[in-house]
């Protein structure tokens, strides 16, 4: 399997909406993700298996030193298979490559050895509020 990721790469949104909806366990939407992300984001991470999408990573940032990992998903048939840990080392090469000096990223628990183990986070308290 031979997979090309590419930074800031054009987002079809049907393809990203079903992705994601596979990924979160939603219906297909509607969502204009070009807009989204080229309104909020530092960057997002395509990953591409020939010509079909099967991994992204949504990085937004504060505008400064810090930036955030959101919306990390691999298509069901790509999974254990390093695609996950490649859209989060390439979003982590091109955030500090923008400047960044932390790049943040919350989660499941279910996630944890995913982000602490293959991609070198550390664990830091954090707090939350549901609005």
């Amino acid at each position: 399997m031979t997979i090309r990721y590419e930074w800031r790469g054009e987002v079809d949104d049907a393809a990203l909406e079903e992705l994601h909806a596979e990924g979160f366990g939603h219906p297909v939407g509607r969502t204009d993700w070009r807009a989204r992300l080229r309104r909020h984001s530092l960057g997002w991470v395509c990953a591409w298996e020939d010509d079909r999408l099967v991994g992204f990573v949504n990085v937004a940032w504060d505008g400064g030193a810090h930036a955030f990992l959101l919306d990390t998903v691999v298509a069901r048939r790509n999974r254990a298979s390093g695609v996950g840990a490649a859209l989060v080392r390439t979003a982590a090469e091109e955030s500090r490559a923008a400047g960044c000096e932390w790049l943040h990223v919350d989660f499941e628990d279910d996630l944890r050895s995913f982000y602490f183990d293959a991609c070198g986070f550390r664990a830091t308290a954090a707090g939350l509020i549901a609005l």
